[in-house]
C-alpha cells in the first residue's frame, strides 16, 4: 500500500513537484497556442472559453483565461473551502503564464504548427494528456471547469464525473454558434478520448475507473468526503493488522480518475498517516457504474 504523506516546504519532493506542474503546464499551453488555438477547436475548461473569446473578440487567450480562472479559484474557496491548495493556485498561474508567453513571444504568427485540424487534434490530444498526467502526478488539479463542476455538484448532487463531462461537453458545443462549423467539437472531442487515454497510462498504467482501498483511524471523516463530497457509495470492512493483530477498519470504494485526486487531497489533510490502495478496476458492474449484462 502506498503511505501518503505530506511533503515539506521546500523540501526535495517539493521542488519536484513544482518542477512538475511547470513542465506540465509548459506542454499544455504550448499546445493550446499552437495546435489548438489555430483551429478554433475549444476542447473543454476554462482555456475552451479563451480560445473563442480569443478569435471572437481578438483577446489573448490568457488574458480571456485568467479572467475566469483567477475569481473560480477565488469563489471555489469560498463556497467549497481551501480544498485547491498551493499547487492547484500554481499549475494555474503557471498556465496563464505560459500561454501569454507563447502567443506574445515565442509563437506570435498564430499559425498552426501542424496543418491539419484532425492531425493537430491527435497531436495536441497526446500533449494534453501528458501535461495533465504530469501534473496529477505532482498531486495538484486542473482547476477551472473542474471547479465549476464541484460547485455545481454541492448544489445539485449530481456525480462529480458527470458534471464535468456536461460542463465540458457543454464548452465543447459553442464552437458550433460561434464559428458556424460542426466540425469543431468532433475534433474537440477527439482531442479530449485520446488526452483521457495518455493520462491514464501516465497516473496508473490502468483504466478510468480506480478501486481504492483506505486504512485511516480517521476513517468516519474520509467516509464523510466520499458520501457528501464526491456522492460515492462504498463499504466499511472490518479487518485487522498482521503485526498487531489491532481490530481496524477499511474504506473500499470505486471511483473516477478525477475523483480519486479529490480523495487523496483529501485524504491528505485528513489523515497524511493513513495507507491507501489505489488500483486500476478492469471491469465494474452494478449501481452506478456498467450495467449487468
Amino acid at each position: 500500500m502506498a503511505h501518503i504523506q505530506q511533503e515539506k516546504l521546500f523540501s526535495g519532493e517539493w521542488w519536484k513537484s513544482v518542477g512538475y506542474i511547470m513542465l506540465g503546464s509548459f506542454i499544455f499551453t504550448m499546445a493550446i497556442v499552437m495546435l489548438v488555438s489555430p483551429f478554433k477547436i475549444a476542447p473543454g475548461g476554462t482555456y475552451g472559453i479563451g480560445i473563442v473569446l480569443h478569435h471572437l473578440f481578438g483577446w489573448n487567450i490568457s488574458t480571456a483565461v485568467s479572467c475566469l480562472d483567477i475569481p473560480l479559484l477565488i469563489i471555489g474557496t469560498l463556497i467549497l473551502g481551501p480544498i485547491f491548495g498551493f499547487k492547484t493556485a500554481l499549475a494555474t498561474i503557471a498556465g496563464l503564464g505560459f500561454t501569454w508567453l507563447f502567443e506574445t513571444q515565442l509563437w506570435t504568427s498564430g499559425q498552426p504548427l501542424i496543418d491539419d485540424p484532425l492531425l493537430a487534434s491527435i497531436f495536441a490530444g497526446v500533449l494534453y494528456g501528458i501535461a495533465m498526467g504530469i501534473i496529477f502526478k505532482s498531486k495538484a488539479t486542473s482547476g477551472g471547469s473542474d471547479i465549476i463542476s464541484m460547485i455545481l455538484h454541492k448544489y445539485t448532487h449530481i456525480s462529480l464525473g458527470k458534471l464535468v463531462l456536461i460542463v465540458d461537453s457543454l464548452i465543447t458545443l459553442i464552437t458550433i454558434p460561434a464559428f458556424g462549423d460542426w466540425k469543431l467539437p468532433c475534433y474537440a472531442w477527439i482531442l479530449i478520448y485520446i488526452q483521457s487515454k495518455i493520462i491514464d497510462m501516465i497516473v496508473t498504467q490502468e483504466g478510468f475507473n480506480k478501486t481504492v482501498m483506505i486504512i485511516s483511524d480517521e476513517y468516519e471523516k474520509i467516509r464523510q468526503v466520499i458520501l457528501k463530497d464526491l456522492d460515492r457509495g462504498g463499504t466499511l470492512i472490518n479487518v485487522k493488522g498482521l503485526y498487531q493483530e489491532q481490530d481496524r477498519k477499511m474504506i473500499y470504494v470505486v471511483l473516477n480518475r478525477r475523483e480519486v485526486e479529490i480523495l487523496k487531497q483529501e485524504i491528505r489533510k485528513i489523515d497524511p498517516k493513513a495507507f491507501v490502495n489505489v488500483t486500476g478496476a478492469g471491469e465494474i458492474l452494478g449501481n452506478g457504474f456498467k450495467p449487468h449484462a
